[in-house]
């Protein structure tokens, strides 16, 4: 049996604890409203401008006009970019992703190559731990996290994808549902599909009605996709934000019950094991006293 002093020393220590899951959690909850808000308004503008290029594109193809970046090819080599956090004690917010991301190379052996790259110290150590060959990590990518941080990752993806290094773009995040609810998604970032996965049919709208173009209907286009490639990777890193501090919080909540169960259980076993102590030792005075008469 434990004594008294370690008994206190575990309650001391579990209490400890429980006011570093509590501070973490408060924490969490308020970078959650700041990205909540953030991935709110993003969306609207995503999918206003998803719906212009997918009416643009159409009556562009009637014209026999074409962007390389809606243009599909055999897919031969994929680059698979990876989101996750810089830090753990989220949940199950990165072995999730991870765990799909290493189920899709898993189903696409067939494929000629698939590449890496990660955004997020999880996802790196996860891949490097296991022999694979990481092709760039965007290290520090959420401490400067901005339209234009991200624009510039996906010109980079963009210049793959154009000099023909890579058939296909991949991007596999946490979608930011609720803040105890994250979905894993794996978006085609290229080539751009319009009305992609997080996009569901109701929310598409009507067709938007033809514009006059200035200075042409190729020039917009040219403007508008890299734009739009842009704002998808931007809207993807949000999302993988809010749903970092949405699965944290959760976490740190459930760490702070379990800590108080712990706390009150190990305040039973303590008060138990002192009256035991109490009742020894008054058996022994009276016994003492017994023993003298």
């Amino acid at each position: 049996m434990a004594s008294l002093r370690d008994i206190r020393k575990r309650i001391r220590s579990v209490k400890n604890t429980r006011q570093i899951t509590k501070a973490m959690k408060m924490v969490s909850a308020a970078k959650l409203r700041k990205a909540q808000d953030a991935i709110l308004a993003a969306r609207p503008y995503a999918q206003t401008l998803d719906q212009i290029i997918s009416d643009l594109a159409a009556r562009a193809a009637d014209e026999g006009l074409a962007h390389p970046l809606l243009t599909p090819r055999p897919v031969r080599r994929v680059e698979l970019v990876v989101l996750t956090s810089d830090r753990g004690l989220a949940g199950g917010f990165n072995s999730n992703i991870t765990r799909r991301a290493n189920r899709f190379l898993y189903e696409n052996t067939a494929l000629e190559k698939i590449q890496i790259s990660t955004v997020g110290r999880k996802g790196n150590d996860f891949f490097r731990t296991r022999g694979l060959t990481i092709r760039k990590d965007f290290g520090g990518l959420y401490q400067r996290l901005s339209y234009r941080a991200a624009a510039d990752v996906a010109e980079e993806l963009v210049a793959s994808y154009v000099n023909g290094e890579v058939d296909q773009v991949i991007v596999v995040f946490n979608e930011f549902i609720s803040a105890i609810n994250q979905k894993v998604t794996m978006m085609q970032l290229l080539p751009l599909q319009t009305f992609g996965p997080q996009v569901p049919a109701e929310a598409q709208g009507p067709a938007l009605v033809d514009f006059k173009y200035e200075p042409d209907r190729q020039a917009v286009l040219d403007r508008l996709v890299p734009q739009a490639v842009n704002i998808k990777l931007y809207r993807a890193l949000l999302e993988s934000v809010a749903s970092e501090h949405g699965a944290r919080m959760s976490a740190m909540e459930n760490a702070t019950s379990n800590a108080t169960d712990m706390i009150n259980s190990y305040t039973l076993v303590y008060n138990r094991t002192r009256q035991a102590v109490i009742t020894k030792e008054l058996m022994e005075i009276v016994s003492g006293a017994e023993a003298l008469k």
